[in-house]
């Protein structure tokens, strides 16, 4: 989703050079993670069965606000899912992988819900007319 929503922005239509910079990072960020993941669990002696990556269902992002609050909306859901899997974890008694979770993924999930939040506030502030709707 984040890779879509760089070059999306990226556009010679959409020119938001701003939102492209962050949302490319950010894709850059949740493949590291992924692959950090398959290292854990290769490490571990599990196997990896990839599945296959669905398009996003949204291409074409009305405004910056709009891609934000979707973005602020995935990166909850992540939070939940590390959640579920932390409980997962507690259950079986796989101390080192809620130390993992904890110290490394659920840190980085809030961190970037507050900066989500943070950006998403300040749009609001600011209100359209800076270039988006040229």
């Amino acid at each position: 989703v984040y890779l879509s929503m760089s070059y999306y922005f990226e556009r010679d239509d959409v020119a938001f050079p701003g939102f492209c910079k962050f949302f490319k990072k950010s894709s850059d960020e949740e493949r590291e993670h992924a692959e950090q993941f398959m290292k854990y669990q290769n490490m571990r002696g599990g196997r990896i069965v990839l599945a296959p990556i669905e398009k996003p269902a949204v291409e074409d992002w009305v405004s910056g606000i709009d891609a934000m609050r979707a973005a602020l909306e995935l990166e909850n859901t992540v939070n939940q899912s590390l959640l579920d899997l932390q409980a997962t974890a507690t259950n079986r008694i796989e101390a080192q992988m809620c130390v993992v979770l904890e110290s490394v993924y659920l840190k980085e999930q809030v961190e970037a819900i507050i900066e989500l939040s943070g950006y998403i506030t300040n749009l609001l502030r600011v209100g359209t007319g800076l270039g988006e709707n040229c």
